[in-house]
């Protein structure tokens, strides 16, 4: 009996083991990619920030992102397009979430890369209102142009150029508010695709904890199951023996009496 117990107490140490050592391989599996250190994502930022301007002017960027990959690994990190394309979404989400925050003090205390990201976006601000009111200007020449034909210069024509002037500053602030509500728009799709990673990720951990959890209870239930086979056996070679011994002993109890 006591092997017996000790037979059961190693095979339910081994399996705990097991089990244990799946699931930590689950885990390692999630969080295998490194982290990026302070000074790796500061160079990011920094080759991030100098082609800004080209992500702004078209959104088929999967070769701007293998650039900055390139970059980086010159560097010394080794980085995928699609890990420098994730990074930035995550900052971006974080700069956000800092702006709620009133105290610049905080805002860099929670988010150290709070004023390299504030640098991009205002860069970016500065060169759409560049390029609005450039456009302005050459439509206006173009404009001014056509009316150095005209003879002579009324003040009702003064008034009118005055009146264009004000409604091109209105439209470069509406021009600006729509990039600005772009941006909004962006931001906000980029957290939304970020919490369904989320979700996903999460889902298919269950999923994996679950079959882990199935696949115990299976090799308990075999387990067991292979323990009662042997209880069986063991009792019936008990009752074979026994049989045997009490016929032994019948059989010597008559020859003592035949003697």
């Amino acid at each position: 009996m006591e092997g017996l117990h000790h037979h059961q107490y190693y095979h339910r140490q081994h399996h705990q083991q097991q089990h244990q050592q799946l699931a930590m391989n689950v885990n390692v599996d999630v969080d295998r990619l490194p982290q990026w250190s302070i000074q790796e994502t500061k160079e990011f930022l920094m080759i991030r920030a100098e082609l800004d301007p080209n992500f702004m002017e078209t959104k088929r960027n999967k070769q701007l992102w293998e650039f900055i990959s390139t970059r980086l690994k010159e560097k010394g990190y080794n980085r995928s397009a699609e890990q420098c394309k994730c990074k930035w979404k995550n900052l971006v989400t974080r700069y956000k979430g800092c702006e709620m925050v009133e105290e610049e003090a905080k805002r860099q205390q929670q988010f150290p890369f709070y004023n390299d990201l504030q640098a991009i976006f205002s860069a970016r601000k500065q060169t759409t209102l560049k390029k609005l009111c450039s456009d302005k200007e050459e439509d206006k020449g173009r404009y001014r142009g056509k009316e150095k034909g005209k003879k002579g210069v009324s003040i009702s024509g003064s008034t009118s150029e005055s009146i264009n002037d004000g409604n091109d500053i209105k439209e470069i602030l509406k021009c600006f508010m729509r990039q600005q509500m772009e941006m909004e728009i962006q931001w906000r799709e980029a957290l939304e695709e970020r919490e369904n990673e989320r979700r996903l990720k999460e889902m298919e951990w269950r999923r994996t904890m679950e079959a882990l959890e199935n696949e115990r209870v299976m090799m308990d239930i075999r387990w067991s199951e292979k323990e009662e086979q042997r209880r069986l056996r063991e009792e019936a070679r008990s009752e074979r023996i026994d049989a045997l011994v009490t016929t032994l002993l019948n059989k010597l109890t008559r020859d003592d009496h035949k003697k």
